[in-house]
């Protein structure tokens, strides 16, 4: 009985804490303010990641009006551009097919001029050899060119008559092309546009005759021939020979 006294009371007996005594309703007050914090602190934590995520419907609202705004800005500006490209490109087409024609014309021009020139040139050494008696009928200008087809070629000579021109011209013309196909040489006559070989003239000062005949695109020109015939004289009355132009 001693001994369990003694394990009891003694200095082996176990320890014994001593707490003061809490209030129930400080407990739960304790417990309430915690509560409203963690909802508080919860609360905001929510309405701080919704304006982070873009989720404020007023804010929302307002970028959306101005997206909108922007959006219908630029698409009006985009049309007006494209009104102006369109427009820009109508004239650009308008004044490249002008600046064409132009061109054209103005190389015609120039042809013409060159043409014009060397009529005067010539006219002039008919005039500066004149004192003649006897009519006579001459070439000028005779000219063979490539066209701009292949195969084509373009020839214009311009026939003269000088001395007392009591009368017309009536005559013809026969041409012939030397040309090399196949390693060959050949001639060919060439005719108008009719079936018959030989081209009328009728003429008093001057006529100028410009032409074009057709070749396979494998054959090489050389030179060009035409013989000028008198109305009822069989007798060749003029011939000349011309090499194509480079």
């Amino acid at each position: 009985m001693i001994k369990s006294l003694k394990k009891k009371y003694g200095i082996s007996a176990p320890r014994v804490a001593i707490r003061p005594q809490t209030p129930a309703y400080m407990r739960w007050v304790v417990i309430t303010i915690l509560a409203v914090l963690a909802v508080g602190l919860s609360l905001g934590m929510y309405e701080a990641g919704r304006r982070f995520a873009g989720f404020d419907k007023n804010e929302t609202g307002h970028d959306l009006n101005r997206l909108s705004e922007l959006n219908g800005r630029l698409e009006r500006d985009n049309e007006e551009l494209r009104m102006k490209v369109a427009g820009l490109d109508r004239q650009l087409q308008m004044d490249l097919v002008a600046r064409e024609d132009i061109a054209k014309q103005v190389k015609t021009l120039e042809n013409e001029n060159i043409r014009l020139k060397e009529d005067l040139a010539f006219f002039q050494n008919l005039g500066s050899a004149g004192g003649k008696s006897e009519q006579k009928v001459s070439i000028g200008r005779l000219k063979l060119e490539r066209g701009k087809l292949p195969g084509e070629y373009r020839y214009s000579l311009l026939l003269v008559q000088n001395g007392p021109r009591a009368k017309d011209f009536h005559g013809s013309l026969e041409f012939a092309v030397h040309f090399q196909q196949n390693g060959e040489k050949m001639m060919i006559p060439i005719g108008s546009d009719s079936s018959s070989q030989m081209l009328d003239i009728n003429f008093r000062f001057y006529q100028r005759i410009d032409n074009t005949f057709h070749l396979p695109p494998d054959a090489i020109v050389d030179s060009m021939q035409v013989k000028v015939y008198e109305k009822g004289v069989a007798q060749t009355r003029l011939m000349q020979t011309v090499n194509l132009s480079l």
